[in-house]
């Protein structure tokens, strides 16, 4: 066949001209996950590892044939809707709410009627009214739930086996926290049992918050001190850590981070699992199943680390009961 000049160039320049156009094509089929953290980009890092994790179960890459848009809020809970607002915008295909249940149940519900949405929360979800129950979610959420209002009775448990004289126990809060309320109403029920007595230390999860409480602490002088578990405490672990050792105080938390930080104690759910499971849900929902159909997942692993520096220079000595179940001992 012969193609005269003319012919030839306005072909080649039909097939540029489509060239930029598919490539375009290409790219807007690379869907978007957007990932919604209370926390910040440097506190996400081990959490986003093990999601990714999740992901690369089904096949999903970042950067290869996945995009994950990120939106911290560092704590500050008020910034949460605007955040989400410019992932809708972003088109996201689902949201990943990471460290942000707090926010509370008219929050995720709408956000869901825009987008599939896959939560982390310390509530229970049910309880919530979030979903009708955890085996069939329905709606556009579904999710993992930590538990962490279950634990509260074990991890006083552990504090107590740990300082079984131990008069008073101040209990830090975030008020901001809804979670918080629910952990502390099962923490009562606990301290009734074991006859100890709790003093509730609420108050704002701000740096200004932060510094209220321990001058309260300082003040009160509380035989040991149980951190409620909240996602701002944990951007702060490093100070919260520092803080109360510079008070003498032996403290409960719930993530190894603040124990690997110079915190005495840490017990809960291991993050890396329910985040895990996060990422293949985000997985399975962008290959086309509904958020609705997965069932609610609870985490089915704790893990309890001590820290021996940290007991001996609080003058204390951990029962060889409570070493031997625990899962990491740093010495």
């Amino acid at each position: 066949m012969t193609v005269r000049r003319r012919e030839f160039i306005t072909l080649l320049g039909g097939a540029a001209a489509a060239w930029p156009l598919t490539a375009r094509a290409q790219q807007a089929v690379v869907p978007v996950i957007g990932w919604l953290s209370n926390r910040n980009a440097e506190t996400d890092r081990p959490p986003l590892a093990a999601f990714r994790q999740g992901l690369n179960v089904h096949g999903f890459v970042e950067g290869r044939n996945v995009a994950i848009e990120y939106r911290f809020a560092n704590g500050d809970y008020d910034q949460l809707g605007t955040l989400s607002g410019d992932l809708i915008r972003r088109h996201a295909a689902v949201i990943v709410n990471a460290g942000a249940g707090a926010t509370g149940t008219r929050f995720l519900k709408e956000l869901s009627t825009k987008v599939p949405v896959v939560f982390i929360s310390g509530r229970d979800p049910v309880k919530a009214g979030l979903v009708p129950n955890l085996n069939h979610p329905g709606g556009n959420l579904t999710g993992i739930t930590t538990l962490f209002r279950e634990l509260a009775p074990k991890r006083l448990g552990l504090l107590h086996e740990l300082l079984p004289h131990a008069g008073a126990i101040a209990v830090l809060a975030n008020s901001l926290n809804l979670a918080s309320e629910e952990e502390i109403t099962a923490l009562q029920e606990a301290a009734r049992h074991l006859g100890a007595e709790l003093k509730l230390l609420s108050f704002p999860g701000t740096d200004d918050g932060i510094d209220q409480a321990f001058a309260r602490l300082a003040q009160m002088r509380p035989d040991a001190v149980f951190l409620a578990t909240d996602p701002f405490f944990f951007t702060r672990a490093n100070q919260i850590a520092i803080l109360m050792a510079r008070l003498g105080l032996p403290a409960l938390y719930f993530r190894r981070e603040f124990a690997a930080a110079g915190g005495l104690m840490s017990y809960g759910s291991n993050p890396d699992e329910f985040y895990r499971a996060a990422g293949e849900y985000t997985g399975r929902i962008l290959e086309g199943e509904k958020a609705g159909d997965l069932p609610v997942q609870q985490p089915t692993t704790s893990e309890l680390v001590i820290n021996l520096r940290t007991a001996k220079a609080l003058g204390l000595k951990v029962p060889q009961t409570l070493l031997a179940i625990a899962d990491e001992v740093i010495e």
